[in-house]
């Protein structure tokens, strides 16, 4: 049965909650920051919970923040904030000299998905400057020792991300690792404006189809903190949300009410096979991103690296 591809947590909730179908071992927990950033945080606490949600077992915290396009320092400031909060209570508890190796997963030349890449350049490295001068030199005994790493892609190194990420941690054996990645999501209106940040892992590529090796706990053998920013969508999605808005108005019409009655009848995974054979064959692999993701991406990089260097710091 086709599924709906998202990355994110709270969208395959949503989708079950759409269903009114409770799920056992799924938690869910909301907080309204401020009138413009809301936190929804997903736990899935049961294998049975996973199985169902299709997700491992841990914690899914989302971070809406719908205007994060818009170029206000204060703004981009405060969701910078409320992100170094959720990675510090995602950070095991050790000692003050803790080491942390930053990934950023990502083609650099693919604009989509050079979210990763971009972050790492804005990061405050300072593994080098520990190791060369030790922890006062940087005049803040609390800073984390902060390493980062962007492995590319498959395609660039023949290599697999979790293989070079696994090798680069046998040789500087951090306490935890934090990935960044471009996702992709189930709707259009929280592309570049949601912050996923979970305990879990990652799989590369997993919501456009293109399955890596996982990296998680389990993989590379330290704790793994995954955060992402959806920039794309599949275009099966679009055109099923525009067919359910073409629905609204054939039912509103006298002449066409019948014909909405009759696709009313479908559920969401029988309009999103109706959109994929109507794409079909050209269309129907088509991810779709917003024009002005260029833009987009550097500032929302620079979001995320703040809130890392914040949480590190």
């Amino acid at each position: 049965m086709f599924q709906v591809r998202t990355d994110l947590a709270l969208e395959s909730k949503e989708k079950f909650d759409k269903d009114n179908v409770e799920i056992k071992g799924v938690r869910v927990e909301e907080e309204q920051v401020s009138q413009e950033i809301h936190i929804t945080r997903v736990y899935i606490d049961t294998e049975n919970g996973a199985r169902t949600m299709g997700k491992p077992r841990g914690s899914y915290i989302t971070l809406e923040a719908m205007n994060m396009l818009e170029e206000d320092e204060s703004y981009h400031r405060e969701v910078s904030e409320e992100l170094a909060k959720i990675v510090r209570t995602m950070m095991p508890k050790k000692k003050q000299d803790m080491s942390v190796l930053i990934v950023g997963l990502g083609n650099r030349k693919v604009t989509p998905d050079a979210l990763g890449p971009n972050v790492v350049d804005n990061i405050m490295i300072t593994r080098h400057i520990v190791r060369e001068f030790g922890k006062y030199a940087l005049e803040n005994p609390k800073v984390k020792i902060v390493s980062a790493i962007v492995p590319g892609v498959m395609a660039q190194t023949g290599m697999e991300s979790s293989e070079i990420i696994s090798g680069v941690i046998a040789e500087t054996k951090p306490d935890l690792v934090v990935v960044v990645d471009a996702l992709a999501a189930r709707s259009v209106r929280r592309l570049n404006r949601t912050i996923q940040i979970t305990d879990t892992g990652i799989n590369p590529g997993s919501g456009v189809g293109n399955h890596r090796h996982a990296i998680n706990k389990e993989s590379v053998g330290v704790p793994v903190i995954a955060i992402g920013i959806p920039t794309v969508v599949d275009a099966a999605t679009i055109v099923s949300d525009t067919m359910n808005e073409l629905i609204t108005e054939m039912n509103r019409s006298q002449t066409l009410n019948h014909v909405g009655n009759a696709l009313s009848g479908l559920d969401d995974i029988e309009k999103h096979e109706l959109a994929r054979e109507l794409l079909s064959p050209n269309l129907n692999a088509m991810f779709v991103t917003p024009k002005d993701i260029d833009e987009a991406v550097k500032r929302l990089s620079y979001t995320v690296s703040e809130g890392l260097n914040l949480a590190f710091s």
